[in-house]
């Protein structure tokens, strides 16, 4: 069964650093495609950072050159490092990966969300 696990969450002071993990587990042997996402009280989900299968990053306007997204393929792991963070990006982040796994000696691929993890950046 595939499951993304997230962590590296929590509070932190205005300007300070985090990163945040999601690590796929089961029969995975590819990531295809990664989104990070964030929703805050009141708001809709806003996607933060995506990788796309060709290894392109692409940035929200609100994080660029403060958040970098990366992966490490050896590890089914995706990353999303946070620097300068600000009040304002205080919400949980959430983690959704296309993956590509095996069932019995099949293939198959997938969607998959993160359970969240909360950001908390006081002022």
């Amino acid at each position: 069964q595939v499951q993304l696990v997230e962590s590296g969450g929590g509070l932190v002071q205005a300007g300070g650093s985090l990163r945040l993990s999601c690590a796929a587990s089961g029969s995975v042997f590819r990531i295809n495609a990664v989104g990070w996402y964030r929703q805050a009280p009141g708001k809709q989900r806003e996607l933060v950072a995506a990788i796309g299968s060709g290894g392109d990053s692409n940035y929200a306007d609100s994080v660029k050159g403060r958040f970098t997204a990366s992966r490490d393929n050896a590890k089914n792991t995706v990353y999303l490092q946070m620097n300068d963070l600000k009040p304002e990006d205080t919400a949980v982040y959430l983690c959704n990966m296309d993956l590509s796994y095996l069932i019995g000696s099949y293939s198959a691929t997938g969607n998959y969300w993160g359970q969240g993890t909360q950001v908390t950046v006081s002022s």
